[in-house]
């Protein structure tokens, strides 16, 4: 098994980051979150962006969904430059941000405001299809507050795949799940992707996730956040989190991302 570092995408990009770079500012000091990252990601790939903590995987993510802007570079999406937030782009954080007021179908109905030239009747098709997509149409009018962790993400799921989005960015949706409703998630999303076809780009710290889910790994590093590495995976879907032949891209993987953090360090103490 070899782990491919080199990539050539011959499919038209998607979404096209150009030496973005973004410093945050306040009257003590400046942060520099992202150095000039250039990242080209093709038609329904599903990209991991992995790093630890102040990396700026978070804030690229905050750039593409159009709720941050970058001081310096360019964001195209099917070629046309990103100015702000669009339904083309739709974003699942990490908590799920359902309304309490509104019941399970209600919510998903919500997200469906953002599309236009539906009547009623058909948002409401729309909002039942994807609930059966993700395995709660038997829930459409249970409240939030009966739902379990893992159940309320996937109604916050279904609510940003309603509105059909060319991508949805997802923001590290399932770090405060437990394993046992994480592995069934993971298992989820991939049965997803693989019938939907979205272009999806997945924030995470975890190493062994973005290997499971993930068609591409793409290693950040800090101070300031730059790509450093990426690692296409070659391996089968549906992908068990738990198999040998991942637990070994996992690995070696996770020895770069450590080299390059060793490296890092040593160019903030000189």
């Amino acid at each position: 098994m070899t782990v491919q570092t080199e990539l050539v995408n011959e499919a038209p990009s998607k979404l096209s980051v150009g030496e973005i770079t973004k410093r945050f500012r306040s009257k003590s000091r400046e942060v520099h979150a992202l150095d000039r990252v250039s990242l080209d990601i093709a038609e329904g790939e599903f990209v991991c962006l992995v790093g630890p903590s102040g990396c700026g995987k978070s804030t690229l993510l905050n750039i593409i969904a159009g709720l941050d802007t970058a001081d310096e570079g360019t964001l195209l999406c099917d070629g046309k430059a990103v100015d702000g937030p669009g339904r083309d782009r739709m974003v699942m954080f990490q908590e799920h941000a359902l309304f309490p007021w509104l019941d399970v179908l209600g919510n998903v109905l919500f997200g469906l405001k953002l599309k236009p030239g539906l009547n009623n009747s058909e948002r409401t098709d729309v909002a039942r299809f994807y609930l059966k997509l993700v395995g709660l149409e038997k829930f459409a009018s249970a409240n939030i507050h009966e739902l379990s962790g893992g159940m309320k993400q996937r109604v916050a799921l279904a609510r940003a795949l309603a509105p059909n989005p060319r991508v949805l960015l997802m923001d590290e949706p399932f770090a405060a799940l437990d394993a046992l409703t994480r592995e069934q998630l993971y298992g989820d999303i991939q049965r997803i992707w693989q019938d939907r076809k979205k272009t999806i780009v997945f924030v995470t710290h975890n190493v062994r996730e973005a290997v499971c889910l993930g068609d591409r790994v793409v290693l950040f590093s800090p101070h300031p956040g730059r790509i450093r590495e990426q690692f296409k995976i070659d391996l089968p879907r549906p992908r068990d989190i738990n198999s040998v032949d991942l637990a070994q891209y996992s690995t070696r993987i996770t020895k770069a991302l450590k080299g390059h953090m060793k490296a890092t360090e040593g160019e903030v103490s000189e």
